[in-house]
């Protein structure tokens, strides 16, 4: 029987953070697989989404930002990247199609001006069923809109207008439809949650009252003298941001309880439909979030741990129960994968691969070795009320190389600086041996990097299928 997949990605959800969801957890432990070393290649909103949908490193596709220039729904669009999606292989592939909730920034507006190319009611191609939030919804709360198959819909501050809950309706109720059809189905569901500043259901407003942000030894770290101008620069963390910073802790664990309570519905809708033993499921994000760390009271865009891990989590037939699986796995797998799974032919352009063989054990190990990380600066930040402004992060390019001698991170920043770190003797990135470090390693990082700086298709995966070695000395 043709499978049907249902793609849950996460705002802002870092890859520690979601282990605060019950039903989810015993779900994993119970009928999924768990990846444990999963990263998005631009910690970013828009170009990480961009990824997913296309399965192409933002190189490829264009979207560096959530805005402006080369950024957003605008990029996407204008690009003509929504001829070619997740969502126009598998409707091709004879399922049925469906989006709820977050799509690109930006969307659905290419202009500020009178006269916008796109109307305000645009549905892009591939997409049978549509309930977008449009341009600027809230962060996870109520007061937003959607777009309802070409109707704008606005939801006012109520009971019944929390977004998670908004969406959850619009899931369970494609869900209802399309699992009675002949089609398979496919569902994109994209939560609001936990985006900053996250905003939790009135009903979870007193969970968590004791909890604090982590503190791993990189919290409000002491010594800085050894990182880029934009760390050496920020201050230590303040009594007030700290508490503001557990506070905004709390406060996303409390808004992931609806987003659990959204994968409940989901599977029970999916259950109670007799289609649960036919559908995989996978939960993920768009990238992390730092919560001190570093010294950066809040953000992403980082090539840090905090900010480009995110969770990945599968249910399925023949998905391996309980498992976790440390292969190096990626945002711009998830197409590919999807693709695979569906029976659906995976367009040439695509830099990712299949988790598929993974999933189904077909494999005992993934062969990537190495990834892309690559960041384009906006060259402007936002303050959120009592944690501050996370410091603007220089366009960078990185590379990440895991293999039997190490865990390498190795960046070069657009301003001439780099850091190099080996996660497998220094996991929370304190010490930056870019200075003091053997130039033939440094050599190997930059070759590596210039390889997949400009890399596309089978080649990316070549290279990245490479050990990076010796260890460092």
């Amino acid at each position: 029987m043709t499978p049907n997949v249902v793609l849950i990605v996460a705002d802002d959800l870092d890859a520690r953070s979601w282990e605060a969801m019950p039903y989810l957890s015993s779900l994993l432990r119970e009928r999924g697989t768990t990846f444990s070393r999963c990263y998005a290649t631009t910690p970013i909103c828009g170009p990480s989404r961009a990824s997913i949908l296309r399965g192409q490193y933002a190189h490829n596709h264009g979207v560096l930002r959530n805005g402006g220039e080369n950024g957003g729904f605008p990029a996407f669009h204008a690009a003509g990247h929504e001829a070619s999606t997740i969502a126009t292989w598998l409707q091709e592939a004879g399922y049925t199609t469906g989006l709820v909730g977050k799509y690109l920034n930006g969307y659905p507006r290419i202009s500020r001006r009178r006269g916008d190319p796109v109307p305000r009611t645009y549905v892009p191609p591939g997409w049978d069923e549509w309930y977008g939030v449009m341009d600027r919804g809230a962060r996870g709360g109520p007061d937003f809109i959607l777009n309802e198959n070409g109707w704008e819909v606005a939801y006012e501050d109520g009971l019944d207008s929390y977004s998670t809950d908004v969406l959850a309706r619009h899931a369970v109720d494609f869900l209802d439809r399309a699992a009675v059809a002949d089609a398979p189905f496919f569902l994109y569901l994209a939560t609001l949650v936990p985006h900053a500043p996250a905003v939790p259901a009135a009903r979870h407003a007193a969970a968590f009252p004791d909890a604090s942000a982590p503190r791993p030894p990189s919290f409000d770290e002491p010594d800085v003298t050894d990182k880029p101008a934009h760390l050496r620069d920020a201050p230590r963390l303040s009594p007030d941001q700290i508490r503001a910073i557990d506070e905004s802790h709390a406060n996303r664990l409390r808004s992931l309880l609806s987003l659990d309570e959204l994968i409940d519905r989901v599977v029970a809708t999916l259950r109670g439909r007799g289609v649960l033993d036919t559908t995989y499921l996978i939960v993920t994000s768009d990238h992390g979030w730092h919560q001190g760390e570093h010294r950066l009271p809040l953000g992403k865009e980082t090539p840090y741990e905090e900010s480009i891990r995110v969770p990945l989590g599968v249910i399925g037939p023949g998905v391996a129960a309980g498992r976790i699986a440390d292969d190096l796995a990626l945002n711009i797998d998830l197409a590919p994968t999807v693709a695979d799974l569906a029976g659906a032919e995976v367009p040439p352009f695509v830099d990712g691969r299949s988790l598929t063989p993974i999933l189904h054990g077909e494999t005992l190990e993934s062969p990537r070795r190495c990834f892309l990380v690559e960041h384009a600066s906006a060259g402007r930040t936002r303050a959120y009320p009592g944690l501050g402004e996370m410091p603007v992060v220089p366009t960078y390019q990185a590379v990440r190389c895991r293999d039997d001698q190490g865990d390498i991170l190795y960046v070069e920043y657009v301003t001439g600086e780099c850091e190099l770190y080996d996660l497998s003797a220094d996991p929370f990135q304190l010490d930056n041996r870019a200075l003091g470090t053997s130039d033939d390693l440094l050599l190997r990082c930059a070759e590596r990097l210039a390889g997949l700086r400009h890399c596309a298709s089978t080649r990316c995966r070549a290279i990245e299928d490479v050990p990076l070695d010796p260890a460092i000395n």
